[in-house]
């Protein structure tokens, strides 16, 4: 039985970001062993993936000395286990792991980018972070672009050999579970809830963002002051969490996050299909992505999507087909086609209906897993 390792910084990713993959690999003939650091997500992944596991501390910025530790029991466990597999996620994981296993021997390394930060960094902090991602690709066997359009980047960018580079069947990392983002399988107590959360109003519009409150964020709430000011009747709802050690959001943006009438904090949520069911559309104004799971979640629900067209964007979205790109950075840009969405209700439900028709056909988890699995097997051969 092939032995396969996952692994990312920290347990949530495993948890959010590669659902029910572990387990799907483990009932098609692999002996399975995830890794990640310390975190509460353990005990949710552990009773869904039914797969053994090995913590190792990870810290998600830089810290020489840690990280050090961490590349030394990531090889010691590596040479214990001797597996035929290494497949990292996240950006410290994949350095560390990349390196550990190749000082340990493993034929077979693999890193998946689902983004990449330095694409909103500057000075030395950018320098170092190419220099990091230069770093782990060159100790991978192969590096898979969770995207077309980041594939397309890093080539453009010399940050890994092209021989190496390839995106599994039509890119995502994990696919979308359809079972659970399907507008038939909701719960009217759930969808309650939600609707109490926001104290909504059918007299009211909703506009939703989710995820990480970060970069995008400026030009998302100016955006929505402009709009609000022509249309009193909308409203912005944020799912998700303030990061200000990673993305910290400008002071004028905290401050009418605070202060404006029309912007409803909801706080994080792991029911964002919810939201996004009551919404008039999602919008999305993201700097860098690989290729976004909050995308393919909005498609399934049927929720019309807005969102900066960017990399891994323009791999879900295509501009007045399955919903609408602005200019990434561009507030007035935005502003202009939240207004257009609002004008032609009709137009961005015939986009949503087309993402979710595309979504179904080639994103659906099932498939997903499928081609991956096919290429482990033909790397083990």
């Amino acid at each position: 039985m092939p032995k396969l390792i996952r692994i990312t910084t920290v347990p949530l990713s495993l948890n959010v970001l590669l659902p029910g993959q572990m387990r799907f690999m483990r009932e098609n003939g692999f002996d399975v062993v995830m890794v990640a650091g310390e975190g509460k997500d353990w005990a949710e992944v552990l009773a869904r993936e039914e797969c053994r596991h090995q913590l190792i501390p990870m810290t998600r910025k830089m810290t020489p000395f840690a990280d050090l530790r961490s590349l030394w029991a990531l090889y010691r466990f590596f040479k214990k286990e001797r597996p035929d597999i290494v497949h990292s996620h996240t950006p410290k994981a994949g350095l560390l792991a990349m390196l550990a296993a190749k000082l340990a021997g493993v034929k077979i390394r693999v890193h998946t980018i689902a983004g990449l930060r330095f694409m909103t960094s500057t000075g030395n902090t950018r320098k170092l972070l190419v220099a990091m991602e230069k770093l782990t690709a060159r100790a991978a066997t192969h590096v898979w672009p969770n995207s077309f359009s980041l594939l397309k980047y890093i080539k453009e960018n010399g940050l890994a050999q092209p021989a190496k580079l390839e995106v599994i069947g039509l890119g995502s990392s994990n696919g979308i579970d359809l079972s659970r983002y399907s507008v038939s399988n909701l719960k009217e107590d759930r969808l309650e809830s939600a609707r109490r959360s926001i104290r909504f109003d059918d007299d009211l519009i909703y506009f939703l963002s989710v995820g990480r409150i970060d970069k995008g964020i400026d030009e998302l709430v100016n955006a929505f002051g402009r709009v609000h000011e022509r249309e009193p009747r909308t409203r912005l709802v944020l799912v998700g969490a303030f990061e200000p050690d990673l993305d910290p959001v400008s002071r004028e943006a905290m401050e009418i996050i605070m202060t404006h009438p029309g912007i409803i904090q909801a706080g994080w949520s792991d029911a964002v299909e919810y939201y996004m069911h009551i919404s008039f559309a999602l919008v999305h104004p993201s700097h860098r992505e690989g290729f976004p799971n909050v995308l393919l979640q909005a498609g399934a629900m049927l929720c019309p999507i807005i969102c900066s067209g960017i990399e891994g964007n323009v791999d879900v979205v295509s501009d007045a087909e399955t919903g609408i790109l602005f200019e990434v950075k561009n507030a007035a840009d935005l502003a202009t086609k939240m207004e257009y969405a609002l004008a032609h209700p009709d137009h961005v439900k015939r986009y949503a209906t087309a993402l979710r028709f595309r979504i179904e056909q080639h994103f659906d988890q099932p498939n997903v897993h499928r081609h991956l699995l096919e290429r482990y097997r033909q790397l083990l051969k």
